[in-house]
């Protein structure tokens, strides 16, 4: 049996080691607090997702949620400093610190979410990998495309998965392979394969940066789950549920017809579940080491779910994306957001 002396030490052994634990769990929120703007890893310029525009303003479905976290945790949205990676340097710059969040159309897997030191926050694009061919081919299916040149970017769940699609298939393929998604979008251009291949969603983005995207297609055919969305370091719970139920925020948000235009007013519904949201009903932003207007912010700079996909991807973009799988649970898709109470 412990006497009391042992089991004095051993309470004030656990008061140190929740602190300790507490303060490991803050770490990067007041790191940014301090830096003033939140580090975010995006892609090496892929648009529709994270891109510079012509005044080297960065934009897409990417780069919102980058901007909703700045908005939640620091009131603006703007305070974002967009570190530009590709495939391979990714996971590195979030594991070394170089970056506070990855927001950079990543594929959750077993592997990157169990042997990387990576947690993924959400889902913010349900996608699959398809192929793109010339048009003058007159390729209609996937099945078609036995013996092919396939441009594949490197360190991504490309190459494996339509390596186990051709082989499940009885056919072959010359991988021609590459760094960055330019240099395959390049490669194709150039004819140095006949396929390209990748996220139907990154097709639809490298597709019209082609000098003629008339002239490819992207195939029906989609042959894996691309479950992309935002990843943090492991062992800081408290920034895993900022960068989470900011993106929940954005989700529940259309669901409740909450949206950057209406937002003020919808400051006065009785609503239970907008008042919860906007911060008019408790703080459910306390629990995250924020202030009650957390969501309020973040809907009021960056806008809901929706109004981030139809400008970035969706049919008022140049992608012109159907929502699809991304629509919310309640209209056929397969966004859903936990709910805030």
């Amino acid at each position: 049996m412990l006497n009391k002396k042992h089991w004095v030490l051993l309470a004030s052994a656990g008061a140190i080691t929740l602190t300790g634990a507490t303060n490991a769990n803050a770490a990067t929120l007041e790191e940014t607090i301090e830096r003033g703007a939140v580090q975010c890893g995006v892609s090496d310029g892929l648009p529709g997702f994270s891109a510079p525009d012509g005044d080297g303003n960065w934009q897409g479905l990417d780069v919102d949620v980058c901007r909703a976290v700045a908005a939640a945790v620091l009131g603006d949205a703007d305070a974002v400093n967009y570190i530009s990676l590709n495939a391979v340097e990714r996971f590195t710059a979030l594991q070394s610190g170089e970056v506070d969040l990855l927001s950079r159309n990543t594929t959750w897997t077993t592997t990157r979410d169990t042997t990387l030191g990576l947690n993924f926050a959400g889902v913010n694009f349900y996608d699959g990998i398809g192929f793109m061919v010339s048009r003058d081919l007159g390729i209609s299916g996937a099945d078609e495309l036995d013996g092919a040149a396939i441009c594949i970017q490197t360190g991504t769940t490309t190459e494996l998965n339509v390596a186990d699609y051709f082989r499940a298939n009885d056919m072959e393929f010359d991988p021609i392979v590459f760094d960055t998604s330019e240099q395959t979008v390049g490669g194709f251009q150039a004819g140095r394969c006949d396929v390209l291949t990748s996220d139907t969603s990154q097709l639809a983005a490298l597709r019209i940066q082609l000098d003629d995207p008339d002239g490819a297609v992207i195939l029906p055919d989609i042959i894996s789950k691309e479950p992309l969305g935002p990843v943090v370091r492991q062992g800081d719970d408290t920034w895993f549920n900022i960068v989470k139920w900011s993106l929940f925020a954005m989700l529940n948000a259309e669901e409740y017809g909450v949206t950057s235009e209406n937002v003020e007013e919808m400051t006065s519904s009785e609503n239970p579940d907008i008042a919860r949201l906007l911060g008019q009903d408790g703080n459910y932003g306390e629990g995250m080491g924020l202030d009650a207007d957390w969501a309020y912010n973040i809907i009021s700079q960056v806008g809901n779910y929706a109004e981030s996909f139809e400008r970035n991807v969706g049919m008022d973009s140049p992608l012109e994306i159907e929502r699809g799988a991304n629509a919310l649970w309640n209209q056929g898709g397969f966004q859903y957001a936990p709910p805030i109470r």
